[in-house]
Protein backbone atom coordinates (compact mmCIF):
# COMPACT_ATOMS: atom_id res chain seq x y z
CA UNK A 1 0.00 0.00 0.00
CA UNK A 2 1.40 3.40 -0.96
CA UNK A 3 2.21 5.87 1.81
CA UNK A 4 -0.70 8.16 0.90
CA UNK A 5 -3.16 5.27 0.64
CA UNK A 6 -2.01 4.02 4.03
CA UNK A 7 -2.51 7.49 5.51
CA UNK A 8 -6.00 7.74 4.00
CA UNK A 9 -6.86 4.21 5.15
CA UNK A 10 -5.77 5.00 8.69
CA UNK A 11 -7.82 8.20 8.66
CA UNK A 12 -10.90 6.40 7.40
CA UNK A 13 -10.44 3.63 9.97
CA UNK A 14 -10.15 6.24 12.73
CA UNK A 15 -13.25 8.05 11.46
CA UNK A 16 -15.27 4.86 11.33
CA UNK A 17 -14.13 3.84 14.80
CA UNK A 18 -15.37 7.22 16.04
CA UNK A 19 -18.69 6.85 14.20
CA UNK A 20 -19.12 3.32 15.54
CA UNK A 21 -18.56 4.50 19.11
CA UNK A 22 -20.83 7.52 18.77
CA UNK A 23 -23.50 6.52 16.26
CA UNK A 24 -26.31 7.10 18.76
CA UNK A 25 -25.29 10.76 18.87
CA UNK A 26 -25.37 10.95 15.04
CA UNK A 27 -22.13 12.97 14.79
CA UNK A 28 -22.02 15.59 12.05
CA UNK A 29 -19.57 15.72 9.16
CA UNK A 30 -17.74 18.62 10.80
CA UNK A 31 -17.42 16.75 14.09
CA UNK A 32 -15.97 13.58 12.55
CA UNK A 33 -13.63 15.57 10.29
CA UNK A 34 -12.31 17.44 13.31
CA UNK A 35 -11.51 14.16 15.08
CA UNK A 36 -9.16 13.13 12.27
CA UNK A 37 -7.70 16.60 11.71
CA UNK A 38 -9.12 17.20 8.23
CA UNK A 39 -11.31 19.90 6.76
CA UNK A 40 -14.92 18.76 6.27
CA UNK A 41 -14.61 19.12 2.48
CA UNK A 42 -11.42 17.03 2.25
CA UNK A 43 -12.79 14.40 4.61
CA UNK A 44 -16.00 14.16 2.57
CA UNK A 45 -13.98 13.64 -0.62
CA UNK A 46 -11.58 10.92 0.54
CA UNK A 47 -14.34 9.12 2.42
CA UNK A 48 -16.71 9.15 -0.55
CA UNK A 49 -13.92 7.99 -2.89
CA UNK A 50 -13.27 5.04 -0.58
CA UNK A 51 -16.80 4.05 0.45
CA UNK A 52 -18.79 5.19 -2.57
CA UNK A 53 -21.19 7.06 -0.33
CA UNK A 54 -21.23 9.97 2.10
CA UNK A 55 -20.05 9.69 5.73
CA UNK A 56 -23.61 10.44 6.85
CA UNK A 57 -25.09 7.52 4.90
CA UNK A 58 -22.21 5.28 5.93
CA UNK A 59 -23.04 5.94 9.57
CA UNK A 60 -26.30 4.06 9.05
CA UNK A 61 -24.51 1.06 7.59
CA UNK A 62 -22.30 0.36 10.57
CA UNK A 63 -24.56 1.26 13.46
CA UNK A 64 -25.87 -1.33 15.86
CA UNK A 65 -29.45 -0.65 14.82
CA UNK A 66 -28.54 -1.23 11.18
CA UNK A 67 -26.98 -4.57 12.06
CA UNK A 68 -30.15 -5.58 13.88
CA UNK A 69 -32.27 -4.50 10.92
CA UNK A 70 -30.13 -6.52 8.54
CA UNK A 71 -30.69 -9.58 10.69
CA UNK A 72 -34.45 -9.02 10.73
CA UNK A 73 -34.46 -8.69 6.94
CA UNK A 74 -32.70 -12.00 6.35
CA UNK A 75 -34.88 -14.16 4.14
CA UNK A 76 -35.47 -17.91 4.48
CA UNK A 77 -33.88 -18.64 1.11
CA UNK A 78 -30.46 -17.04 0.88
CA UNK A 79 -29.57 -18.69 -2.40
CA UNK A 80 -31.50 -16.12 -4.44
CA UNK A 81 -28.84 -13.59 -3.57
CA UNK A 82 -29.16 -11.29 -6.53
CA UNK A 83 -32.84 -10.72 -5.89
CA UNK A 84 -32.64 -10.38 -2.13
CA UNK A 85 -30.21 -7.49 -2.33
CA UNK A 86 -32.28 -5.50 -4.77
CA UNK A 87 -29.67 -5.67 -7.51
CA UNK A 88 -30.50 -6.29 -11.15
CA UNK A 89 -29.44 -9.50 -12.87
CA UNK A 90 -26.62 -7.56 -14.56
CA UNK A 91 -25.08 -6.71 -11.18
CA UNK A 92 -24.84 -10.24 -9.76
CA UNK A 93 -23.03 -10.64 -6.47
CA UNK A 94 -19.65 -12.25 -6.22
CA UNK A 95 -21.07 -15.05 -4.05
CA UNK A 96 -22.54 -16.59 -7.19
CA UNK A 97 -19.10 -16.87 -8.75
CA UNK A 98 -17.26 -18.71 -5.97
CA UNK A 99 -16.62 -22.45 -6.26
CA UNK A 100 -14.92 -24.43 -3.48
CA UNK A 101 -12.91 -27.58 -3.98
CA UNK A 102 -11.42 -29.29 -0.94
CA UNK A 103 -7.89 -30.63 -1.01
CA UNK A 104 -7.39 -34.38 -1.08
CA UNK A 105 -6.84 -36.18 2.24
CA UNK A 106 -3.17 -36.59 1.31
CA UNK A 107 -2.74 -32.89 0.55
CA UNK A 108 -4.53 -32.05 3.78
CA UNK A 109 -2.41 -34.34 5.98
CA UNK A 110 1.05 -33.76 4.52
CA UNK A 111 1.09 -29.99 4.80
CA UNK A 112 0.83 -29.34 1.09
CA UNK A 113 3.67 -31.61 0.00
CA UNK A 114 3.92 -31.68 -3.83
CA UNK A 115 1.87 -28.46 -4.05
CA UNK A 116 3.33 -25.49 -5.95
CA UNK A 117 1.89 -22.30 -4.48
CA UNK A 118 2.10 -18.90 -6.16
CA UNK A 119 1.66 -15.84 -3.97
CA UNK A 120 1.59 -12.07 -4.35
CA UNK A 121 1.06 -8.91 -2.32
CA UNK A 122 -1.55 -6.33 -3.33
CA UNK A 123 -3.46 -3.31 -2.08
CA UNK A 124 -7.13 -3.46 -1.17
CA UNK A 125 -9.62 -0.97 0.27
CA UNK A 126 -8.95 -2.61 3.65
CA UNK A 127 -5.17 -2.71 3.70
CA UNK A 128 -2.49 -4.85 2.11
CA UNK A 129 -3.47 -8.40 1.24
CA UNK A 130 -1.53 -11.56 0.42
CA UNK A 131 -3.15 -13.92 -2.07
CA UNK A 132 -1.93 -17.45 -2.81
CA UNK A 133 -3.02 -20.10 -5.28
CA UNK A 134 -2.36 -23.65 -6.38
CA UNK A 135 -2.91 -25.01 -9.89
CA UNK A 136 -6.58 -25.49 -8.95
CA UNK A 137 -7.45 -22.13 -7.38
CA UNK A 138 -7.04 -19.71 -4.49
CA UNK A 139 -5.84 -21.47 -1.34
CA UNK A 140 -5.18 -18.50 0.93
CA UNK A 141 -5.98 -14.81 1.25
CA UNK A 142 -5.25 -12.61 4.26
CA UNK A 143 -5.04 -8.96 5.24
CA UNK A 144 -1.57 -8.19 6.57
CA UNK A 145 0.59 -5.09 6.17
CA UNK A 146 3.79 -6.85 7.27
CA UNK A 147 4.88 -8.85 4.21
CA UNK A 148 7.31 -11.03 6.15
CA UNK A 149 4.62 -12.03 8.62
CA UNK A 150 2.12 -12.56 5.80
CA UNK A 151 4.45 -14.96 4.01
CA UNK A 152 5.36 -16.67 7.28
CA UNK A 153 1.70 -17.32 8.07
CA UNK A 154 1.19 -18.78 4.60
CA UNK A 155 4.19 -21.09 4.91
CA UNK A 156 3.03 -22.18 8.36
CA UNK A 157 -0.26 -23.33 6.82
CA UNK A 158 1.49 -25.27 4.03
CA UNK A 159 4.91 -26.15 5.53
CA UNK A 160 5.86 -28.70 2.88
CA UNK A 161 4.77 -26.83 -0.24
CA UNK A 162 6.99 -25.02 -2.76
CA UNK A 163 6.42 -21.27 -2.94
CA UNK A 164 6.87 -18.83 -5.82
CA UNK A 165 6.27 -15.07 -5.70
CA UNK A 166 4.10 -14.75 -8.78
CA UNK A 167 0.65 -13.31 -9.46
CA UNK A 168 -1.28 -15.72 -11.67
CA UNK A 169 -4.71 -15.52 -13.29
CA UNK A 170 -6.45 -17.07 -10.29
CA UNK A 171 -5.14 -14.27 -8.12
CA UNK A 172 -5.87 -11.50 -10.61
CA UNK A 173 -9.45 -12.68 -10.95
CA UNK A 174 -9.93 -12.98 -7.20
CA UNK A 175 -8.48 -9.52 -6.53
CA UNK A 176 -10.89 -7.95 -9.01
CA UNK A 177 -13.57 -8.58 -6.38
CA UNK A 178 -12.53 -5.31 -4.79
CA UNK A 179 -13.69 -3.45 -7.92
CA UNK A 180 -17.27 -2.27 -8.07
CA UNK A 181 -18.22 -4.00 -11.33
CA UNK A 182 -18.59 -7.64 -10.32
CA UNK A 183 -20.21 -8.53 -13.65
CA UNK A 184 -16.78 -8.92 -15.23
CA UNK A 185 -15.65 -11.62 -12.82
CA UNK A 186 -14.95 -15.11 -14.00
CA UNK A 187 -15.74 -17.96 -11.65
CA UNK A 188 -13.52 -17.65 -8.59
CA UNK A 189 -12.10 -21.07 -7.84
CA UNK A 190 -10.95 -21.92 -4.32
CA UNK A 191 -8.73 -24.88 -3.42
CA UNK A 192 -8.99 -25.18 0.34
CA UNK A 193 -7.37 -27.18 3.10
CA UNK A 194 -10.02 -28.03 5.67
CA UNK A 195 -12.06 -30.75 7.32
CA UNK A 196 -15.42 -31.74 5.86
CA UNK A 197 -17.15 -29.74 8.59
CA UNK A 198 -15.03 -26.65 7.96
CA UNK A 199 -15.69 -26.82 4.21
CA UNK A 200 -19.42 -27.10 4.89
CA UNK A 201 -19.34 -24.03 7.12
CA UNK A 202 -17.26 -22.04 4.63
CA UNK A 203 -19.66 -22.95 1.84
CA UNK A 204 -22.60 -21.81 3.98
CA UNK A 205 -20.93 -18.42 4.40
CA UNK A 206 -21.19 -17.94 0.64
CA UNK A 207 -24.99 -17.99 0.89
CA UNK A 208 -25.03 -14.75 2.91
CA UNK A 209 -25.65 -11.98 0.36
CA UNK A 210 -23.48 -8.92 0.23
CA UNK A 211 -25.06 -6.20 2.33
CA UNK A 212 -26.72 -8.76 4.62
CA UNK A 213 -25.61 -10.32 7.91
CA UNK A 214 -26.22 -13.59 9.69
CA UNK A 215 -25.44 -15.12 13.09
CA UNK A 216 -23.54 -18.18 14.24
CA UNK A 217 -26.82 -19.79 15.29
CA UNK A 218 -28.42 -19.19 11.91
CA UNK A 219 -25.47 -20.76 10.11
CA UNK A 220 -25.50 -23.76 12.44
CA UNK A 221 -29.15 -24.30 11.54
CA UNK A 222 -28.48 -23.99 7.83
CA UNK A 223 -25.87 -26.77 7.88
CA UNK A 224 -28.20 -29.04 9.87
CA UNK A 225 -26.49 -28.68 13.26
CA UNK A 226 -28.59 -26.15 15.20
CA UNK A 227 -26.72 -26.89 18.44
CA UNK A 228 -23.27 -26.45 16.90
CA UNK A 229 -22.94 -22.67 17.15
CA UNK A 230 -19.64 -22.90 19.00
CA UNK A 231 -18.16 -25.34 16.48
CA UNK A 232 -19.41 -23.15 13.65
CA UNK A 233 -17.72 -20.15 15.27
CA UNK A 234 -14.44 -22.06 15.47
CA UNK A 235 -14.67 -23.04 11.79
CA UNK A 236 -15.44 -19.45 10.82
CA UNK A 237 -12.44 -18.28 12.82
CA UNK A 238 -10.18 -20.60 10.82
CA UNK A 239 -11.40 -19.36 7.43
CA UNK A 240 -8.26 -19.22 5.23
CA UNK A 241 -9.63 -16.87 2.57
CA UNK A 242 -10.43 -13.34 3.72
CA UNK A 243 -13.28 -11.46 2.08
CA UNK A 244 -13.98 -14.04 -0.68
CA UNK A 245 -15.40 -16.34 1.98
CA UNK A 246 -17.35 -13.65 3.83
CA UNK A 247 -16.91 -14.55 7.50
CA UNK A 248 -17.16 -10.80 8.16
CA UNK A 249 -20.93 -11.09 7.53
CA UNK A 250 -21.45 -13.17 10.66
CA UNK A 251 -22.23 -11.22 13.83
CA UNK A 252 -23.53 -11.89 17.31
CA UNK A 253 -27.23 -12.51 17.83
CA UNK A 254 -27.36 -9.27 19.87
CA UNK A 255 -26.51 -7.30 16.74
CA UNK A 256 -22.97 -6.51 17.84
CA UNK A 257 -20.45 -7.06 15.06
CA UNK A 258 -18.18 -9.18 17.26
CA UNK A 259 -14.64 -10.29 16.52
CA UNK A 260 -12.85 -10.92 13.25
CA UNK A 261 -9.67 -12.82 12.43
CA UNK A 262 -8.21 -9.77 10.70
CA UNK A 263 -9.36 -7.21 13.26
CA UNK A 264 -12.73 -5.90 14.46
CA UNK A 265 -11.93 -2.46 13.07
CA UNK A 266 -11.43 -3.95 9.61
CA UNK A 267 -14.70 -5.88 9.98
CA UNK A 268 -16.54 -2.60 10.59
CA UNK A 269 -14.93 -1.16 7.48
CA UNK A 270 -15.89 -4.13 5.30
CA UNK A 271 -19.50 -4.36 6.51
CA UNK A 272 -20.05 -0.66 5.90
CA UNK A 273 -18.26 -0.72 2.54
CA UNK A 274 -20.34 -3.64 1.26
CA UNK A 275 -23.60 -2.10 2.45
CA UNK A 276 -22.75 1.19 0.78
CA UNK A 277 -21.96 -0.61 -2.48
CA UNK A 278 -25.27 -2.48 -2.45
CA UNK A 279 -27.15 0.72 -1.61
CA UNK A 280 -25.41 2.61 -4.40
CA UNK A 281 -26.08 -0.12 -6.97
CA UNK A 282 -29.75 -0.36 -5.97
CA UNK A 283 -30.14 3.38 -6.59
CA UNK A 284 -28.49 3.06 -10.00
CA UNK A 285 -30.79 0.23 -11.08
CA UNK A 286 -34.03 1.89 -9.96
Amino acid sequence: MSTQNQIDYNRIAKAIAYIQSNFKLQPSLDEVAEKINLSPAHFQKIFTDWAGTSPKKFLQFISLEHAKNLLKEEKASLFDTAYETGLSSTSRLHDLFVNIEGMTPAEYKNGGKSLNINYSFSESPFGNVITASTEKGICYMAFENDTDKALGDLIFKFPNASFFEKQDEFQKNALSIFNKDWTKLNTIKLHLKGTDFQLKVWESLLTIPMGKLSTYGNLAGKIGNPNASRAVGTAIGSNPVAFLIPCHRVIQSSGNLGGYRWGSERKQLIVGWESSRVYSDSLNTN
